[in-house]
């Protein structure tokens, strides 16, 4: 059956023994070149197009499992996954319905019998819209579970702390209403789909993200992938959860890093200072002494653990020094540079004369 679908390995510009790696670095080169935001203009609505064909390349050839069955089905792989689950479920019914798998090869048609095109066999097997042609098959009406669907959610680390619902929005195509997902509208293409028999519908979900998910997480949203056909049950919903850098704190598991800088007379003396948290700056206290590189440890102030608890707050200190200095602060320096002190390089000079 003719197609006029496009080979994704040449919509990303490499061979079938392309790697993982070059399929990703190909995606990225492409998405920034043909990205519709890079283009203004008559040329927008091009990049779009473009755009739309580069992220279903990848989102089949980018996941391994996918890719082998696109490698072994090509474009209707979905459907020959679905029809290979019609078989297995023929093959336990077979006694009652008269046919068994022991004589068919979807390769090769009915074994004794004519030869059909694979694409013929499965436009007369699953008509767009879940329905087959009656009589056409033994499998007509056989349910069908619908495709996952995988989407990202960026989050920041404060929503992180609390949790968050997040706004999801699908687009997914539909069966037309106008010829019922056939195509054809009086023997001829529809005009409403273009002969596509379907359409685009856009769909909102919200899906609550539990407070202190890790970065790489997937949210399951059962349910809430793309429809089944024929009464099958709908696929499930996959967020996939990226964690924003932040500019100040660290994330190490449940515990949050920070680095405070401190003066030398706070360190030498202690001091009561601000330090920031994910919620409000608290006071922490520095002891004297203190060295610069120091922690401080601020118990239950870091994102929430899996336990119903919260990790920690580590504070290090840095201590900086005054960009000038006035005159009397440079002659406060001077007298202590002339109390006699221990050379604190000692230690590091005798270890690099030993090397």
């Amino acid at each position: 059956m003719p197609t006029t679908e496009r080979d994704y390995y040449a919509v990303l510009g490499l061979s079938r023994t392309a790697t993982q790696e070059d399929i990703k670095k190909a995606y990225r080169r492409l998405a920034r070149q043909y990205h519709p935001d890079l283009h203004g203009g008559p040329k927008k609505a091009e990049m779009e197009k473009k755009f739309k064909e580069l992220n279903e390349a990848h989102e089949v050839l980018g996941d391994p499992e996918k890719r082998k069955k696109y490698d072994r089905y090509g474009h209707r792989w979905q459907e020959a996954e679905a029809y290979e689950r019609a078989r297995e479920q023929a093959g336990a019914t077979g006694a009652r319905t008269g046919f068994g798998t022991g004589g068919f090869d979807w390769r090769e048609g009915f074994a004794g019998g004519e030869s059909q095109d694979f694409g013929d066999f499965f436009e007369n097997l699953f008509r767009r819209g879940g329905r087959a042609r009656a009589g056409s098959s033994p499998f007509e009406g056989f349910a069908i579970q619908g495709e996952d669907l995988e989407t990202t959610a960026r989050l920041t680390l404060r929503e992180v702390l609390t949790g968050v619902t997040r706004r999801v929005q699908l687009s997914e195509p539909v069966p037309c209403p106008a010829c019922g997902g056939s195509g054809q509208l009086r023997g001829r293409p529809c005009p409403t789909c273009r002969g596509t028999g379907s359409r685009t519908e856009t769909r909102t979900i919200d899906v609550k993200i539990p407070a202190g998910v890790q970065d790489g997480t997937r949210v399951r949203v059962p349910g809430k992938g793309a429809p089944g056909q024929n009464g099958g049950k709908p696929g499930d919903l996959y967020l996939q959860v990226q964690i924003e850098p932040h500019p100040v704190f660290q994330r190490q598991g449940s515990d949050i890093h920070v680095a405070v800088p401190v003066w030398p007379w706070e360190a030498a003396l202690g001091a009561e200072v601000l330090a920031p948290t994910l919620t409000d700056p608290v006071r922490v206290k520095v002891p004297p002494g203190s060295r610069a590189g120091a922690k401080l440890r601020l118990r239950g102030k870091g994102l929430p653990t899996a336990s119903g608890g919260h990790g920690d707050l580590f504070v290090t200190l840095q201590v900086v020094m005054p960009a000038s200095f006035t005159d009397e602060e440079r002659k406060l320096y001077e007298q202590l540079a002339r109390i006699p002190h221990p050379d604190p390089r000692a230690e590091l000079l005798r270890q690099a004369g030993r090397a």
